[in-house]
């Protein structure tokens, strides 16, 4: 019986052309039937609004579970709570609660947010305190930009959470089994038993690829980059390869009993169908 749960994470679409994309991709990967699906904030929280409408109405018209994102960037304490009290209102049972990035991108140095939270340890006790969540939080196995990737410091926010109730934690994407391996035994070894979802990015364009690295601080493995050489940046040579990468990175997290396989889909269903299929993860 499958144990492993298999998620998909949207970004929310920045026009009506971009939206239509995102339900032509939920349609097909419906039938898969994920254990549940979720929607980002776009950069600074600058999508929020869309966000919320479009994370309601994967509730309200399909049959996959939603994860709404949560994240302290441009909102005050008092819209906060509204915006939990919209999840609520709309059936949703679960939340992922992030800091977010500053407003002036990943990169830009955090401004404290006046009338509202700093850090994501504080969306966490709002959050179960306004609507009995279910509650996750982020995890970086490549160590978080704002600790200065150091592993220790994110262990003991970790921690943090948990005790606060979170219930559950997502990575970013990463490349390295042996990463999400050391963040999990390192927790362990601490007295955590939060389960860590392993976030996987089918790579299907090089531009964006970097560019996700260079913003989230991930590491692309010399061994990986050098499988692109000499392949156009998008293209279905590019597709092939990052369907086979994500493979060889799921099976060996499968061995390593990673609770969950959480797909950065990028608003597109052809490749996470087939790695999920070759990992055994679609229930058909």
């Amino acid at each position: 019986m499958k144990t492993t749960t298999f998620s998909l994470e949207f970004f929310p679409p920045k026009d009506g052309a971009g939206e239509e994309r995102l339900w032509q991709a939920l349609g097909q990967l419906q039938s898969i039937k994920p254990d549940f699906v979720s929607v980002t904030y776009g950069a600074g929280g600058s999508s929020r609004d869309r966000t919320i409408r479009v994370t309601t109405e994967i509730t309200a018209r399909t049959s996959i579970p939603t994860v709404a994102h949560l994240t302290c960037v441009g909102s005050t304490k008092s819209e906060l709570i509204e915006i939990l009290k919209q999840y609520k209102n709309a059936g949703i049972k679960s939340i992922l609660a992030l800091r977010g990035d500053p407003q002036t991108g990943p990169k830009g140095v955090w401004q404290d947010n006046v009338g509202g939270f700093n850090h994501a340890d504080q969306l966490v006790e709002l959050a179960i305190q306004t609507g009995d969540f279910k509650v996750g939080v982020g995890a970086f196995p490549d160590g978080h930009p704002a600790s200065n990737f150091n592993l220790e410091k994110d262990i003991d926010v970790l921690i943090r959470k948990e005790q606060l109730g979170a219930s559950f934690a997502t990575t970013q994407f990463f490349f390295e089994a042996s990463k999400w391996e050391k963040l999990v035994d390192r927790l362990a070894k601490r007295g955590s038993s939060l389960p860590i979802i392993a976030g996987v990015l089918p790579i299907t364009n090089l531009k964006q690829l970097n560019r996700m690295s260079e913003l989230s601080g991930t590491q692309i493995p010399t061994d990986i980059l050098s499988r692109f050489e000499g392949k156009e940046e998008k293209s279905e040579e590019v597709k092939k390869i990052g369907i086979d990468i994500a493979t060889e990175l799921g099976e060996k997290l499968l061995e390593l009993n990673a609770p969950g396989i959480h797909f950065y889909t990028m608003n597109s269903a052809e490749s996470t169908v087939a790695i999920a299929k070759n990992l055994g993860l679609i229930k058909l």
